[in-house]
This record gives structure tokens, C-alpha cells and sequence, in this order.
């Protein structure tokens, strides 16, 4: 193999490292095969006819994510977005909810109904999988796995992983987003994004 072929990902990890990754990056749709996070399960509900009471109720909110399982499916006569859910997807908002709410008064919009809530609301674990797992591989390495959350932080944790730029709340997140939400079958990734194998 060349020389400049074993280098390459070292030289693009670091590259990418030393790059700040996007707040909320759009993503090509070869990407739509990967279950939305909940920055746009939150963003799409929202914009749903969700009432200003009911977002602000939400975005106060401070509740377990069992509790914001509950929550949300109390609410889903009075929260139309919440009907287009299915219990895969309510479970990743409910998650994401418990990571990242209340929101802080710092980010709190001022008029709910003219708020740009893709750049508001706090990045996802699909956000970071997305800004941050491709630094060294293709996303079919860490979308397809079947890991506990104590494999992915030790993951996490291994000297290829320490220098990506997340907090250890992020790490949280991310693990626990990839927890409900990878394994997903290698048929379902598009061709082009099955090359480079399925695992570390």
C-alpha cells in the first residue's frame, strides 16, 4: 500500500479537528437513511402548529427522558407534530429533550413564532455523528454498530476518539442517540456508503 494512502485518514482527522464543524450542518440527502435526532424531531414538531404556550412549555421543561416520554405522549391531542411520530422517534426527542432542556434564557428567542429553530435549538447525536464520526471513517462504521453506551463512550474514550471536539455531555448524547438509533442494516445504507467495512 503507499505510504500516502496510510496517511491520508491521520492527515484528514487532523484537518477536520482543527476545522470547528458547523453548528448545524446540512447534510447531503445520502444521508436521509440515518433516523432524524432531536434537534429536528423538536424543529419539525414546533413548526407544527405547536402553540407558544406549548413550545415554551417544552422548551422550559427539565424532566428525565422517561418522563419526557410520558410527557410527550400526553401530549399529542394538543401537539399535532407529535401524531406524526412514531415511538422510535419519540423516544430520541424524549432523549434529546432530557440532554438539552430547559433551554438557557441566554438562547430563549424573544418572538417563538419567527424563531429559526434549526440554528436555536442545541445539536443532536445524529448532528454529531455527522460532523464528527466521518473525521477518520465513512458513517457506515458508526451507523451500523450494535453497541451499548458503555461501548461507545469507551470508544469515546480510546486515544483516536479524546481529541474530537465534544463535551462529555455531548459524548452522553451522542452515545445515547447511537444507542437507540444505529444498527441499522447494511441494506438500508445507500451502495455508495457501504464500502470501508462495518466496525472498528
Amino acid at each position: 500500500m503507499p505510504l500516502s494512502r496510510l496517511f491520508f485518514p491521520a492527515a484528514l482527522a487532523v484537518t477536520l479537528l482543527a476545522t470547528p464543524a458547523p453548528l448545524h450542518a446540512e447534510y447531503d440527502p445520502i444521508f436521509d437513511f440515518i433516523p432524524l435526532g432531536g434537534r429536528s424531531l423538536l424543529s419539525d414538531v414546533i413548526k407544527a402548529k405547536a402553540s407558544p404556550e406549548e413550545i415554551r412549555a417544552i422548551l422550559t421543561g427539565k424532566r428525565t427522558r422517561d418522563e419526557w416520554q410520558s410527557y410527550l405522549n400526553g401530549k399529542k391531542a394538543q401537539l399535532p407534530g407529535l401524531k406524526l411520530l412514531g415511538d422510535q422517534e419519540v423516544t430520541t426527542l424524549a432523549d434529546y429533550l432530557s440532554f438539552n432542556m430547559p433551554l438557557s434564557v441566554r438562547d430563549m428567542p424573544s418572538d417563538l413564532a419567527k424563531a429559526d429553530w434549526g440554528k436555536i435549538l442545541p445539536r443532536d447525536g445524529r448532528d454529531f455523528a455527522l460532523d464528527y464520526c466521518q473525521s477518520c471513517h465513512i458513517i457506515t462504521v458508526t451507523v451500523t454498530q450494535d453497541r451499548t453506551r458503555e461501548h461507545w463512550l469507551g470508544t469515546m474514550n480510546k486515544p483516536s476518539h479524546v481529541e474530537i471536539k465534544l463535551t462529555p455531555k455531548e459524548r452522553e448524547a451522542l452515545a445515547s442517540y447511537l444507542v437507540l438509533n444505529a444498527a441499522i442494516p447494511i441494506d438500508q445504507v445507500p451502495k455508495e456508503l457501504r464500502a470501508g467495512g462495518a466496525s472498528y
